[in-house]
Formats: C-alpha cells, structure tokens, sequence
C-alpha cells in the first residue's frame, strides 16, 4: 500500500511543481509591462513596430470577418446538396472555425512580422533589460544582415509549424463539443509555445545561439515557459492587446531566456538607465 500511495504523492508533488512553474512564467509577464510602465521610453521604443504590424494585421482580419460567409461556402462544397438546415448548420461552423484559426495564425505571424520589423529596436529593449541585471559576458557580435537573416529563417520555421499544427486544429473545429472546448485549449498551448520560443529569440542571438538551441533550452523549463506564452497569447487576443503589449512582450521574453539559462533576474548587479 505504501508504494501507490507513494507514486500518488510524487505525483501531486509534481503537478504542484508544474503549476507554480507555469504561474512564474505568467508573471515574467508582468515583470515585463512593470519595466515597461516604470521607463516609458523603453515603452515607446517598440510601439511603433507593434502599430505598424497591427494595422497590416487589423486589415487582413477585417477582410477575413467580411467574406467568411464565401469563404465557409467554399471550404464546404460537399454541402451544396444538402437540405437548408444542414447546411447552413455547416457553413456557420466553418465560418467560426475559419475565424478562430485566422485569429489563432495571425497571433503567432504578427509576433513573427512584428519581430522582424521592429528588430532593431527590440534588440534595444532586450539588451536593455539584459544590462538591468548583469548584462551577458558572453555576447558575441553579430552584423545586422546576418543577424536579420537568421530571425527571418528562425521566423519562417515557427510560422510554418503554426500553420502545420493550426490544419488539424481546424478539421477538428467541425467536431461538435471537442471543436468549442478542447480546441482552443490545444490552439492557445500551440500558440503559446511557439510565442514563447519566438519572444526569446533575441536574448538567445545574442549568445550565439540558434533556434534549436532555444527549444532545447525552453524544453528544460517547458512549464515556465508556456506559462508566459499561454498569458501573452491571452493577452494578444484583447482588440489591441497585441499592439499594445509586444514591447513588455519582448522585455517579459528576455527574462524568460535569462531564467531559462541560470542568469540572475531578480537582483540588479549593474545599475543602467532605461
């Protein structure tokens, strides 16, 4: 009897465990809008990115909403036959489920595009932070273009395995209760993931070290890090969360990183001014 009941307590113990990981991850969140609010020009620095990628992204899912209905139609040609009921019942669902992963791609492409953008000025930001509480010793330098072309290749592939895990998500959109519970569960920790090793790219660069090293990396600290990506996904959906979000976004992403690789992120050893 002792040994079940030992295997039920470690595995509370590590459920526990897990769920206080993925709660700190939520909160470097809002360490990042906390440094953000605290230095407004740190703030503003990444603002203009976000609201340039915003309206580009507020155009396309406009366009979206409005032709749905033509869209669901053709998606589900198959129901062309069927009685009025049947399928107007279909094509609403496709309409939803077209949305929902429209929605759910353009949160995880707008950090990407909004990334490469701004990436100038959110390399500022990080390193910013970086310096906040003891900088990185060991930065390698890396010219712009080339560190441009490795977040644009780094970018592609996170898009591409959105796009791949967003198909399935939406064929099982259709599926009646699944498609309205278990759905979005799956597609905000696909979306939160994958904002998570996108929002760390930087502080990761900056090192040297490359995607695969970053997942690797996060994998180690899975629960933290979905944590924060689960929250800034979250956050995302708000009508302008996004925009107004990415600069603490990005400065919550560089703590992560820090975390994640045993650097210090709760004393400031270097004083620095934001």
């Amino acid at each position: 009897m002792g040994e079940p009941r030992s295997v039920v307590d470690r595995g509370a113990a590590a459920a526990g465990g897990a769920v206080r990981q993925f709660v700190t991850g939520v909160g470097l969140l809002g360490r990042g809008v906390g440094l953000c609010l605290r230095h407004p020009r740190l703030y503003l620095l990444g603002l203009l990115p976000a609201l340039i990628a915003g309206a580009l992204y507020a155009a396309a899912l406009v366009a979206l909403v409005l032709f749905a209905d033509d869209l669901a139609a053709t998606v589900t040609w198959f129901a062309d036959d069927w009685s009025t009921g049947w399928r107007s019942t279909v094509r609403i669902v496709a309409g939803l489920a077209l949305v929902g992963v429209g929605g759910l791609l353009s949160v995880l492409t707008f950090t990407a595009v909004t990334l490469l953008i701004g990436d100038p000025f959110y390399e500022r930001i990080s390193e910013r932070v970086e310096a906040k509480f003891g900088g990185v010793p060991e930065a390698v330098e890396v010219p712009w273009w080339r560190s441009l072309r490795r977040s644009l290749a780094d970018s592609l592939r996170l898009v591409g395995l959105g796009i791949l895990l967003g198909i399935p998500l939406f064929v099982l959109g259709f599926v009646p209760v699944i498609g309205q519970t278990v759905v979005p569960v799956l597609g905000a920790t696909v979306a939160g993931w994958v904002l998570a090793v996108e929002l760390t790219g930087v502080p990761f660069q900056r090192r040297g070290r490359r995607l695969r090293d970053r997942r690797a990396v996060l994998r180690g600290h899975r629960p933290t890090a979905l944590g924060f990506g689960v929250a800034v996904f979250l956050c995302f959906l708000i009508p302008l969360g996004a925009v107004l979000l990415m600069p603490a976004a990005v400065a919550g992403g560089t703590l992560l990183a820090r975390r994640a690789m045993g650097r210090p992120i709760d004393v400031v050893t270097v004083r620095t001014t934001l």
